[in-house]
């Protein structure tokens, strides 16, 4: 009678096995190949791995997206855009006209984002509570995305400064890559679709603004030039930025690129100096949005 429950017990848990090696499909291979080699069994640790990897990479994927999601909720929430009234659409605007009551400056920096003068120059218009407009490279919001994301979270306009910074001729197709991956670039790291657009060094002729004509961008070019590129002294480059400049105005300085420490050394001197001759600060869609305005209301009054 033992042996018989012996049995019966044996064979109950070997019926159990295989109903659940028949479920898992890996466990029946393993009760019908009781001898399988070791290079087998490597082989099933390796197809496990590659697929809980995968999986992994889903998870990684799907919450990229839902991050991005974010970014663009938070971008929207703010108000936050980059569009351009349909008049400057394919225009080239190097400053506004504003009347005498509208005293107002655009600060831009460009060639970020980029590491440590990008953060300062963020901070310091955060502390000012001042908004600018930032011509990015394409290729360091890939480097950089966190500082690009920051750009628009703290309430700045971002633009497209091309991928590479070249300033070469390019043919259509060269072309149309410097410009048309930085904006995508632009959007999948931060919601935002811009339709500003800036040549490298004002390069009017080497392929990239005809594009970004012919593709719709307003081409922002720039009043007052404050030559930091050439990393003048912290005094003569204030001068630089006060020389040129009138209401109406884009001034041109570089947050990126390469050493900006005069440039963050003079930013609040400029913005103090700015400030008490009776100057608000605006970007760039804002100037035009008020010069939009000012250009419907002249035609009202014909």
């Amino acid at each position: 009678m033992e042996n018989n429950k012996s049995f019966f017990w044996t064979q109950g848990i070997l019926i159990a096995l295989v109903g659940l090696a028949g479920t898992l499909g890996i466990g029946f291979m393993m009760l019908v190949k009781p001898n399988t080699s070791e290079a087998q069994s490597s082989q099933d640790t390796s197809i496990n791995y590659i697929n809980a990897k995968v999986g992994t990479q889903e998870r990684i994927e799907e919450f990229k997206e839902t991050m991005l999601s974010s970014w663009q909720q938070e971008a929207q929430a703010k108000g936050i855009t980059t569009d351009v009234p349909l008049r400057f659409q394919g225009e080239t605007i190097k400053e506004v006209k504003l009347s005498p009551e509208q005293k107002v400056i655009a600060l831009t920096f460009d060639d970020g984002p980029w590491p440590n003068s990008t953060t300062q120059v963020l901070d310091i218009l955060k502390k000012n509570k001042i908004k600018g407009t930032f011509f990015v490279v394409g290729q360091n919001v890939k480097n950089y995305p966190d500082l690009t994301k920051r750009v628009v979270t703290d309430g700045h306009t971002i633009a497209n400064h091309t991928w590479h910074h070249w300033y070469h001729h390019m043919n259509p197709q060269m072309a149309a890559y410097e410009v048309a991956n930085t904006t995508d670039i632009i959007y999948k790291t931060t919601g935002v679709k811009t339709s500003l657009f800036r040549p490298p060094g004002g390069n009017m002729k080497n392929g990239v603004v005809a594009y970004a004509r012919s593709n719709k961008y307003a081409t922002i070019m720039w009043s007052t030039d404050s030559i930091d590129y050439s990393r003048p002294g912290v005094p003569r480059l204030i001068n630089n930025v006060f020389r040129g400049a009138k209401p109406g105005g884009i001034v041109l300085m570089h947050d990126g690129g390469g050493d900006r420490t005069h440039t963050v050394k003079a930013l609040p001197e400029i913005i103090s100096r700015f400030r008490k001759q009776g100057y608000d600060f605006v970007t760039i869609p804002e100037l035009l949005e008020m010069q939009d305005k000012n250009l419907e209301l002249m035609a009202k009054k014909k």
